[in-house]
């Protein structure tokens, strides 16, 4: 199996946007943590009409500063590549200094067939709505540039990539970073729509994709490839935790993720469990009623 290759050097500096390439600017915000690396990094697109994509965590002092360094340049558009609370809450505040309107698939769970079934996880920032649903393939045009929605459902159901033709490059979320694998947490988080996905950027042609979460990832096929290896050997080793008398997710954790810090355990859990739902829907495990963390589960046979 391929190694994934995580890039973790990302040269920044707190507060300040910074030029990455011709067309692209960042600034990251103060929200370091477990599952946001040094924070989440809100870029810009283009110069004087610009877009801005993932504006960020509910932060005073980061929504202050990206329109402090846009002084004099029009926010065109608030970019969301999904909903999730360090991603999409400041999208409201830069709404409302700038008047720009929101873009996004649709409020969080939107890209699941059952809108009234349970209650998605509790990252989800249930407040956005965007002012403009995008769906695969839609464009936003901002003159010298142009961006394009890839719908990438998985780590959400309503997870927007975006393309921009210009650098052959593409703003990938957290469906694909550079510095960690996406948890994938049910039931909103769907494995199959996860690896469906990712086959669907191997089809793809971008140079260099722009994560909003860690550095730049310079070999995105090679990447690519390497996070769907790792889901099949994750795969695997459920089914050998099951074949060895393994019933219940914390046990098949504890086995499985022996390296992981244990305050890192829980998100494991909600991993296993998305490969064990798809592994049901596959027919291969079954388990009393619906799968959840606290079910117990056995191979089919």
């Amino acid at each position: 199996m391929a190694a994934i290759q995580f890039h973790r050097d990302l040269t920044f500096e707190y507060g300040k946007l910074e030029r990455v390439t011709p067309l692209i600017r960042r600034i990251v915000a103060r929200n370091p943590g477990p599952f946001t690396f040094h924070g989440t990094g809100t870029y810009v697109v283009g110069h004087g009409r610009v877009a801005v994509i993932d504006p960020g965590p509910a932060i005073t002092a980061h929504v202050d500063a990206l329109l402090d360094a846009l002084r004099g340049e029009t926010i065109e558009h608030i970019v969301v590549t999904h909903t999730h609370l360090d991603h999409s809450p400041a999208a409201a505040a830069v709404k409302a200094a700038t008047g720009a309107p929101t873009y996004g698939y649709g409020p969080h769970g939107s890209g699941r067939g059952d809108h009234d079934g349970p209650a998605v996880e509790e990252g989800g920032d249930q407040n956005f709505r965007p002012d403009v649903t995008m769906r695969d393939g839609d464009v936003l045009d901002g003159g010298g540039w142009r961006l394009t929605a890839v719908h990438t459902p998985g780590h959400t159901s309503n997870h927007l990539c975006f393309a921009l033709a210009e650098e052959k490059a593409l703003f990938s979320g957290d469906h694909v970073m550079g510095w960690s694998t996406s948890v994938i947490s049910p039931p909103d988080g769907d494995m199959a729509d996860y690896l469906a996905s990712l086959d669907k950027l191997l089809g793809r042609d971008e140079r260099l994709f722009w994560p909003t979460h860690g550095p730049a990832i310079p070999d995105p096929q090679t990447h690519v490839r390497a996070f769907i290896e790792h889901r099949q050997a994750r795969t695997a080793a459920i089914l050998k935790r099951l074949q060895a008398g393994d019933t219940l997710i914390a046990d098949m954790v504890a086995a499985i993720y022996v390296d992981v810090p244990q305050h890192l355990h829980r998100a494991a859990g909600r991993s296993v469990l998305a490969h064990l739902v798809q592994l049901v829907d596959q027919g291969r495990v079954t388990c009393e009623g619906p799968p959840t963390l606290g079910a117990s589960y056995r191979l089919t046979g």
